[in-house]
């Protein structure tokens, strides 16, 4: 029984490597922001593992420097092998890893001095000495709220990221079809913090493509342990359509807002399909291609007497593969027949050249762009992109104000036929008439 007892007394000792009448604070995720990060005081921290020979070795010394200490500098200690979310948090890869929080609790520094307790002893005092001058030239020291409430509020600037929860996440991406990036951030995270400004600007700029969410792994830990988050910042990548749990993957991208915006512009374009080039024969025509479209590409093809149906084909579907190719533009496309909107084709000058013709137009600044080039793939791809990148000339739109639109046969997919002359019967005819004739 004795045996047993002191086997008891020794497993428990290893564990805790410091009594409960030890100097050094027992430090873990329930008590360590309270204690720590949200006080004024200056602590050293040990992070250790009970079987590690090293942090054995360590605790008498560290021991006698936290008695030393006392009333001056808090030591405290974190069993990392029972505690990883606190060792994951302040990256502790190894043991023991002795960090100081002074100043800046969020940017604890990490102490590479000799392990001795003099040697801590000074490099506490040099911490607290540090903070005491800062505070002497009027700055404050930083510190993290327990909850994260205040770190994990997004700033102003980012109104358009949408801020995720354990509960409303699987309403707000999983049911919904469009395609998500979602941030799982922790509020104490300097990375998190530089990502903070650059996510929510590329989430302004993917508006209405793109939704872009973050939730505060910290709080909705349900959340962040159903996606295996080790780290922060994590993103992850949701394509559009019907998803589950397992739809999540990984973003590999870059952590600048033009990087980000470049990566699932990409990912976007793969998945959604390329606008329909739409015959312009009438209002509704022209409103479902083009209506709150930042530019519409309205080209003129040839009558179909002087471009039969083969002709006609090879021109949409020119235009088909060109919207294709810049489907990730908001550009809507349309085509008419020469002659059948005489008010589109006046307002924007198209047939001075022959048909078939190209113009793109801005409806909101009521200006367009005449293609003057060939009417070819190569042709147009070289307008559409100098344009695309603000070069090429522009006018403003005869008149004003938007051409009529004019409601019109849509095209039957055949071939022209040119109309017949009317064959005269001479059988009523009189005599006298046939002559004359």
């Amino acid at each position: 029984m004795k045996v047993l007892l002191g086997l008891l007394l020794l497993t428990v000792g290893a564990n805790c490597l410091y009594s409960s009448t030890s100097d050094v604070v027992q430090l873990n995720p329930s008590n360590f922001d309270k204690l720590v990060t949200n006080s004024d005081h200056v602590w050293i921290v040990e992070f250790f593992a009970p079987w590690c020979g090293h942090c054995q070795a360590l605790t008498a010394e560290y021991d006698k420097a936290a008695t030393a200490l006392k009333g001056v500098v808090k030591l405290g200690a974190v069993d990392a092998d029972e505690h990883k979310s606190l060792g994951s948090r302040f990256g502790v890869r190894g043991f023991p890893t002795i960090k100081i929080f002074g100043g800046n609790k969020n940017k604890p520094e990490d102490y590479n001095g000799a392990r001795t307790a003099s040697d801590l002893v000074d490099a506490a005092l040099s911490a607290a000495k540090a903070k005491v001058k800062s505070a002497l030239n009027g700055k404050k020291s930083s510190s993290s709220s327990g909850g994260g409430s205040s770190d994990s509020k997004r700033s102003k600037d980012s109104d358009d990221v949408i801020e995720l929860t354990d509960d409303n996440f699987d309403k707000l991406v999983l049911g919904s079809d469009d395609m998500w990036l979602v941030e799982f951030f922790a509020p104490w995270c300097g990375h998190c913090k530089n990502l903070a400004p650059e996510w929510a600007s590329a989430a302004t700029e993917l508006k209405g493509k793109v939704k872009l969410g973050a939730l505060d792994a910290t709080v909705h830990t349900s959340k962040a342990s159903e996606y295996g988050i080790r780290g922060y910042p994590t993103i992850k990548y949701f394509a559009p359509g019907s998803k589950d749990t397992d739809s999540a993957a990984e973003y590999d991208g870059g952590r600048t807002s033009p990087a980000i915006v470049s990566w699932a512009l990409d990912k976007w374009s793969q998945n959604v399909p390329a606008p329909e080039v739409i015959q312009l024969v009438g209002k509704q025509s022209s409103k479902d291609a083009c209506d709150g479209k930042q530019l519409c590409v309205v080209s003129v093809l040839p009558n179909i007497l002087d471009c039969q149906s083969d002709c006609r084909n090879g021109y949409i579907s020119t235009l088909q593969k060109l919207a294709d190719k810049f489907k990730q533009k908001d550009w809507g496309w349309v085509w008419a027949e020469a002659g059948a909107q005489p008010d589109v084709e006046e307002a924007l000058e198209i047939g001075g050249f022959g048909y078939p013709a190209l113009a793109v137009i801005n409806a909101k600044k009521l200006k367009y762009s005449l293609l003057r080039g060939s009417f070819s793939y190569d042709g147009i791809n070289e307008f559409l992109r100098n344009l695309s990148y603000g070069r090429g000339g522009t006018a403003p739109v005869k008149g004003a104000e938007l051409p009529k639109i004019r409601e019109t046969e849509a095209w039957d997919g055949k071939d022209g036929v040119p109309p017949q002359e009317e064959d005269i019967d001479l059988s009523d005819v009189d005599l006298d008439e046939k002559d004359e004739l």
